[in-house]
């Protein structure tokens, strides 16, 4: 069973960029988590629709939970990255 990871490692990685450029923006970084998880929704939705190869989405509403799942791993990643640094 393939679960696409590189097309899922894609979206977070994505995300993560996204993240790190509002977190440069005048925004509460309160708001971070939530955008994330909405950018990644839109790019879930958008890999489904434009049929990318090996995502693990056969359904429009999968393909928006993996997304979701994604974008918020990209702040989950953040987070370890930042406990490491200050450890």
């Amino acid at each position: 069973m393939d679960f696409g990871i590189a097309t899922v490692a894609s979206i977070t990685a994505l995300v993560w960029i996204i993240g790190w450029t509002v977190k440069q923006s005048p925004i509460n970084d309160k708001w971070i988590p939530t955008i994330c998880g909405l950018v990644g929704m839109a790019l879930g939705i958008v890999a489904y629709v434009t049929h990318v190869p090996d995502f693990p989405a056969d359904h429009w509403l999968t393909a928006a939970a993996v997304g979701v799942v994604s974008g918020l791993a990209a702040t989950g990643v953040n987070e370890v990255f930042k406990q490491l640094k200050d450890n």
